[in-house]
């Protein structure tokens, strides 16, 4: 019987009779955080990667490109030629008014830019264009005089007077200047830099191809010390919530286990004293009738015989009621016709509507078809029809209406009677279990009232004054039209 309390204890608590699957906190947890920390992991992750390679490339631009420029700009001064460009010096040009000796210096700072661009640390080819895009210089000698023709890089290099970097992982089929004298290992770096005038305008544009080893071993680290610093840190917040998450899922189910127990064990307590009380008396009044049995004979003990008789079939009603309180609610919901139900429920009582001079006033002649069951409903009736007879021992009205609200949507069937009524507390205390003011009743009745109309979606209220009589509500789901 505890754990029948237990059950509908935890049905309570849910608001519904039909059994509902408990969510599963940690579960879902464990999952969409994993998926939701592993994305935004793999995202900062690769975007901290790309950066890194991103950055070191132009780092790696920027350095080479200032040494050539400063290269150039030293061999000039060395050889005192500043009024010249090394753009000038390194693309043929045919000047007339040149001393020799200029010429001379000219030649040997040529000679001697050409000497450091072709030792250039981690070189694979270093390549010079004219403005015509012609080889005027490579390490490569077969490239010298070719002229490349569709080169993007090569023309936005040009156009725009800047310096362009890119990242290639193999050698292109289709680019005829990219002939290594001895294949990269890896990927390689392309840099274009640009050799200008005093006006900014581009004289020669420097093209090399470099394998920085040691940039590539830098990046590599970066990459491990990034994703390793990533997975530790998802790592770390994902079993960091895991463990609090855990803990509050830990700490919710011990409350709802208390609670359901706490509940159990009150509706125990609560059922006991019900049961104690009314057992009670049909006991102590079964002993008496049993001793004065044993000493009478004929008609009087006759009388005890069947008082006896008379108070175990009203135990045996009282447990018949209990088990019925307490057993799962069973029958799927079904289109019924309330006034149909309420017919035939009178007609169930028309001996005892007769013997106790009540009135029945049912003006309600047609109704929509509701969501109910139709046994259920019936118990349903019965229950509220004889509590309204019981409150009314010498006569009066039974009044039943059918109402439809606004919406269309709800039907509210009110049964109402002119009996002695109740109390304020009386009427706040109506729907509580075992809670009842009827001489020798298990106030179970309208608990059951209750639940049957909330296992089909509907609504069971009620009023009532003092001397003037109780009216109970019963608000039905109106059923949908079928074609």
């Amino acid at each position: 019987m505890a754990a029948i309390l237990g059950r509908q204890a935890s049905e309570a608590g849910g608001g519904a009779n039909a059994p509902v699957q408990q969510f599963n906190l940690l579960r879902w947890f464990s999952l969409v955080s994993l998926v939701i920390i592993g994305s935004v992991a793999i995202g900062v992750g690769t975007v901290s990667t790309r950066f890194l390679v991103s950055e070191s490339l132009e780092r790696d631009a920027m350095l080479s490109a200032q040494f050539i420029q400063t290269l150039a700009l030293g061999e000039m001064r060395h050889h005192g030629l500043e009024g010249m460009e090394m753009g000038d010096v390194l693309v043929p040009h045919h000047y007339g008014m040149l001393t020799r000796s200029t010429a001379e210096s000219r030649e040997r700072a040529r000679s001697e830019f050409l000497d450091h661009l072709s030792h250039v640390p981690d070189s694979l080819l270093a390549t010079i264009f004219s403005p015509d895009r012609t080889v005027v210089w490579s390490t490569n000698p077969d490239l010298i005089g070719l002229q490349i023709e569709a080169d993007e890089a090569l023309d936005e290099a040009f156009e725009s007077g800047g310096r362009v970097s890119a990242e290639y992982n193999e050698v292109e089929e289709g680019r005829v200047e990219q002939k290594f004298l001895s294949p990269p290992k890896m990927f390689f770096i392309e840099n274009y830099i640009p050799l200008t005038d005093a006006k900014g305008e581009v004289k020669a544009m420097v093209e090399i191809y470099k394998e920085p080893v040691d940039l590539i071993d830098r990046v590599n680290r970066g990459y491990r010390m990034i994703w390793l610093a990533t997975a530790i840190g998802g790592l770390l917040m994902y079993f960091g919530l895991y463990w609090i998450v855990r803990r509050a899922s830990l700490l919710l189910a011990a409350q709802q286990n208390q609670l359901v127990a706490n509940s159990t064990y009150v509706g125990l307590g609560e059922m006991s004293s019900a049961v104690a009380h009314s057992l009670r008396n049909p006991l102590a009044s079964i002993r008496s009738s049993a001793e004065l049995a044993q000493e009478m004979e004929g008609p009087q003990a006759r009388k005890c015989v069947d008082d006896i008789i008379t108070q175990v079939d009203r135990m045996s009603a009282w447990v018949r009621d209990l088990l019925l309180c307490l057993r799962p609610l069973q029958g799927d919901s079904e289109q019924v016709d309330t006034l149909e139900a309420v017919r035939a429920t009178l007609g169930n009582f028309d001996q005892q509507l007769t013997r106790s001079h009540i009135e029945v006033d049912c003006s309600a002649t047609a109704a929509p078809m509701v969501v109910s069951h139709q046994l259920l409903l019936a118990q349903v009736l019965n229950s509220v029809i004889a509590n309204a007879i019981e409150a009314m021992p010498n006569g009066g009205r039974l009044s039943i209406t059918a109402t439809p609200d606004s919406s269309g949507q709800w039907l509210n069937l009110t049964i109402s009677d002119t009996g002695k009524g109740m109390s304020r507390q009386q009427e706040m205390m109506a729907f509580k279990s075992f809670y009842t003011t009827k001489q020798g009743g298990l106030g179970i009745g309208l608990i059951m009232v209750k639940q049957i109309m909330e296992r089909f979606g509907g609504r069971a209220s009620l009023t009532s004054r003092e001397n003037e009589g109780t009216a109970v509500c019963l608000s039905f789901k109106v059923a949908e039209r079928t074609a």
